[in-house]
């Protein structure tokens, strides 16, 4: 029997017992070649459309390299045995894996297919019993999105190296929710916040006290924040209350009689949600617990593996008989029969694109453990809570109460003009609350809900008690107060609500998101800023380009349309070949940017098609109310003015927080005038803190020459040298070429330029800090065969430097202490000896955060030669950009592993790893992170 995890392997392994051999796949066993190198010989005169799909679109698999001794294992034992059960994930991605297994074992005794959403002993022998065969035509419909995700992956991802920077991918849903973060992020930039006021009133009645907030005034309502359109103007027939009008109104209201006008009362009934699919698993996940949609999906694919839920990958809602029986018991024996519906309760499912027919996510088994009677802890507990929780409250009846509204007028003494109103001697005030009269399910748990706004809340206790109240009962104000209110910009994606969105939008599987999310989080499309997913500059230019000219490419609703033909696909309804035709090449029905993309290929010269595009149009944002505009360089992102000046933009820094005050503040702090440091002592000249192409350094100037072009360069230069990255030294040289093409003219002298270092801030860098990064690289002596030894900075870390041999050191403080002796006891090292050193120098500063609670292991947060980073001994994660070393918690610091250990070895580098898409993962045999493949 195959299985896809080590873990799963082993917990059914102890239900069959002797007579069966259970081995793990780990994941998907063959896949595309992600280079030219990789195509097997006998296809190499083929004609491919991009690296692993042919002509005729058929595809060209490889096994793995990782996975070649798993297929090697798996023959010897499939050698051993008299039938074959493949029992991967039920699936289609584990449909494909099996067949790919199938297909690579090329087994001579019978064979099945062998299904199960659940690792119970009961589960596993009933699948046994009742195998199957390979569905085909969920297999072509897996085949199908991989083929269609490489064609959009590997055609579009050259074209953002080209025209925005090195590095980036494109892919079918990872670009399309790109667009949507982006395109909130142009609300909010363009949204004009409007300023209205109200009035609140605490009143007393003989019952109690509550609040009542100003709903009219001369029969004319109140304008609220929902009242304001995206421009600050008034929508509707409400009239805006000004702050002087309030302020005029309080005292008056303090006066007033008060008396209750209307008491509406009607029943209310709170019915339970449907038990958990995947992207609501997800959803309450992040509400509740906190949990990114990759971390969610991890706990749950290890309390699946576990035995303790049922397959967390799913479209369903539905329990089966024996779920309904086990989650019916508990209620009785935990709540009561008065908390028993006399029925069961039937969901149907809201996703119209749903996959296979599997159960909803549950506890497993044919009775549920109690979350405090499993053993677990931590994540897993918390997790697997909330899924109990979900499942018992499906099964219960309803909560029932009331819900109250009261209106309460406010005569005063006598008529007054209040601004925008008119002349009146009334004000209407508005309250209303519920009461609980039977708590129902919400005894077990209290849905969460999503504000108007836009922003998420995890929980819908927020309407207020009411005392008893009677119409015509006068009423005592013993405060009023005037509130300021501005209106608020639609609140940014989290995560569980792009989620929601996506699966609104239909586009994407359920399955995929977590991966979507952790790629372009990674590709620095998207930074999180608390829960809020905050798109990059880049994000916008990578948006602005494809929206331009691939506009159809990402469009929401061609985009949903595939999904759907996909589905068809999986149906038995439609054929592969024909739905990547009409995507590659464009139907009658399709417009001229699907079939643009067909130019962008193998076919024709990639520069026939890329001519029209113009990089610096597509990445310039101008700044409203301003002459500045944002820069998306292919060395980062920048501010620049009209005049030339520059200035770097915070890498944490929102788009839309980037206002014309902002700008020029920022502008101030470093443009190509620089920031004025003092003088140096030993030279007289000015020392002067700037922003380049390259980043930010200091620099002397001459007082007559306030500009030193060449210093810029001269710091990209200093910074290049280190001889530790050939390809960085080549960078360096074709930067300084660009402008020592004319050295036959006098050339200016060049003055002393420093790059910052990594831990310096160009808002806070001082003088005495300029003196130092100016006295490198610093000569330390002489070693005993007379050659300089030198201290130096590098791209990527400090080193010391005698003749042709460099040594990292392990600090950049380490650049300013480091004595003769001790750069020549690094110098006599071995290469791997020094660096381990150094490593060990560094990591007496290391902090720790605390276990991990994947591995087990110590977790600890260091700064290494490409930055701060977290480690467990084995897997090591940079910290994103904005994640604080210092501040950063455990939680946050196991997740980055596991995003890590699930993308699995880096790939080799070079141009083609850099296009390479998808397939699950070969290290963890879960499709979490980016096993799931490209977006």
């Amino acid at each position: 029997m195959i299985v896809e995890s080590p873990a799963k392997a082993s917990k059914i392994a102890g239900y069959l017992g002797k007579g069966y051999t259970v081995e793990a796949s780990v994941g998907h066993v063959r896949d595309l070649p992600t280079k030219p190198s990789e195509v097997p010989a006998k296809y190499k005169d083929a004609e491919q459309l991009v690296v692993g799909v042919r002509g005729d679109f058929s595809p060209i698999y490889v096994v793995t390299p990782t996975k070649k001794a798993t297929i090697k294992k798996l023959k010897d034992e499939l050698a051993k045995s008299d039938e074959l059960l493949l029992a991967t994930d039920e699936d289609r991605e584990g449909e494909a894996i099996s067949w790919h297994l199938l297909e690579e074992l090329k087994p001579r005794v019978p064979t099945k297919r062998m299904v199960f959403h659940e690792i119970t002993s009961k589960a596993i022998q009933e699948a046994v019993s009742k195998p199957r065969d390979l569905d085909l035509d969920l297999v072509e419909a897996q085949e199908t999105r991989r083929i269609l995700d490489r064609l959009f992956g590997y055609d579009l991802s050259p074209v953002l190296w080209r025209k925005v920077a090195t590095g980036l991918s494109a892919g079918r849903v990872q670009s399309v929710a790109v667009r949507l973060i982006v395109d909130r992020e142009r609300e909010r930039i363009a949204f004009v916040p409007a300023d209205y006021s109200g009035i609140t009133a605490q009143l007393a009645s003989a019952d109690g006290d509550f609040k009542a907030k100003l709903n009219s005034i001369a029969e004319r309502r109140v304008a609220v924040g929902g009242d304001f359109d995206a421009k600050g103007n008034l929508k509707g027939a409400a009239v805006r209350l000004t702050a002087a009008a309030a302020a005029k109104l309080v005292p008056l209201l303090q006066a007033a009689d008060w008396k209750v006008a209307r008491v509406e009362s009607r029943p209310k009934t709170w019915r339970p949600s449907a038990p958990f699919r995947t992207t609501t698993l997800q959803q309450e996940a992040g509400r509740k617990l906190g949990f990114t949609t990759d971390r969610t999906m991890r706990v749950a694919q290890r309390l699946y593996e576990g035995g303790l839920i049922t397959y967390m990958r799913t479209d369903s809602v539905a329990l089966s008989q024996q779920a309904l029986a086990a989650a019916r018991t508990q209620i009785t024996q935990l709540y009561g029969p008065s908390y028993l519906p006399a029925t069961t309760r039937v969901y149907d499912g809201k996703v119209k694109n749903a996959q296979e027919a599997h159960e909803a996510i549950r506890p497993a088994g044919e009775s549920f453990t109690l979350p405090e009677h499993t053993g677990l802890s931590g994540d897993e507990l918390r997790l697997y809570e909330l899924i109990w929780k979900r499942t018992i409250a499906s099964q219960m009846m309803d909560a029932k109460g009331e819900s109250v509204s009261v209106a309460i007028d406010a005569t005063l003494e006598q008529p007054t003009e209040v601004a925008g109103f008119g002349l009146s001697d009334t004000a209407r005030f508005n309250a209303s609350g519920e009461t609980v009269t039977f708590p129902g399910y919400r005894r077990v748990y209290i849905d969460s809900v999503v504000r108007p706004n836009g922003e998420d809340d995890d929980t819908t206790d927020t309407t207020a008690m009411l005392p008893g109240l009677q119409e015509g009962q006068a009423l005592a104000a013993r405060s009023v107060t005037a509130e300021d209110h501005t209106t608020k910009p639609p609140a940014r994606y989290t995560e569980p609500t792009l989620v929601a969105k996506l699966e609104d939008l239909e586009i994407g599987r359920p399955s995929t998101y977590a991966s979507i999310i952790a790629t372009i989080v990674s590709k620095d499309y998207v930074f999180r800023k608390g829960k809020a997913l905050v798109p990059t500059w880049t994000a916008f230019a990578v948006t602005e380009l494809l929206e331009r000219h691939f506009g159809h490419l990402v469009d929401y609703k061609f985009t949903a349309g595939l999904e759907q033909q996909l589905d068809q696909i999986a149906d038995g309804d439609a054929k592969g070949l024909d739905v990547l035709r009409g995507f590659y090449y464009g139907t009658e029905s399709d417009t001229a940017a699907v079939n643009k993309a067909a130019k962008i290929t193998g076919l024709k010269p990639l520069t026939t098609a890329l001519g029209d595009i113009d990089a610096r149009a597509l990445s310039t944002f101008p700044i409203p109310g301003s002459d500045l505009v944002v820069r998306v360089g292919k060395y980062g992102t920048y501010l620049e003015a009209a005049d030339g000046r520059r200035g770097n933009v915070p890498a944490d820094m929102a788009p839309d927080e980037l206002t014309a005050a902002v700008a020029y503040g920022l502008l101030g702090n470093g443009g190509s005038q620089g920031r004025v440091l003092g003088e140096n002592p030993a030279t007289g000249r000015q020392v002067v803190a700037k922003v380049g192409r390259y980043g930010p350094y200091v620099t002397e100037v001459e007082p007559e020459d306030g500009t030193a072009e060449v210093a810029e360069v001269a710091a990209a230069a200093t910074s290049a040298a280190a001889p530790n990255d050939a390809t960085t030294q080549t960078a360096a040289s074709k930067a300084k070429g660009g402008r020592t093409s004319k050295a036959s003219k006098p050339a200016k002298p060049k003055l002393p330029t420093a790059a910052l270092l990594k831990s310096m801030d160009i808002d806070n860098i001082t003088l005495d800090d300029a003196l130092k990064l100016l006295s490198l690289p610093r000569t330390l002596g002489l070693a005993p065969d007379g050659e300089a030894v030198v201290a130096a900075n590098g791209p990527y870390s400090p080193y010391v430097k005698k003749g042709g041999e460099y040594r990292s050191l392990a600090s950049e403080d380490e650049l300013f202490t480091v004595t003769l002796e001790q750069a020549l006891e690094l110098l006599a090292l071995p290469k791997a000896q020094a660096r381990a050193v150094a490593a060990g120098r560094s990591a007496a500063a290391a902090r720790e955060l605390g276990l991990d609670p994947e591995t087990g292991k110590k977790v600890v947060v260091k700064d290494g030669r490409y930055g701060p980073y977290v480690t467990d001994g084995e897997t090591n994660a940079t910290l994103p950009r904005g994640v604080d070393p210092a501040t950063v918690e455990l939680a946050r610091a196991a997740e980055l592993l596991a995003e890590k250990r699930a993308k699995g070895p880096a790939p080799k580098r070079g141009r083609a790893a850099g296009r390479a898409g998808g397939g699950r993962s070969g290290t963890s045999g879960s499709r979490s992170g980016t096993s799931r493949g490209r977006g």
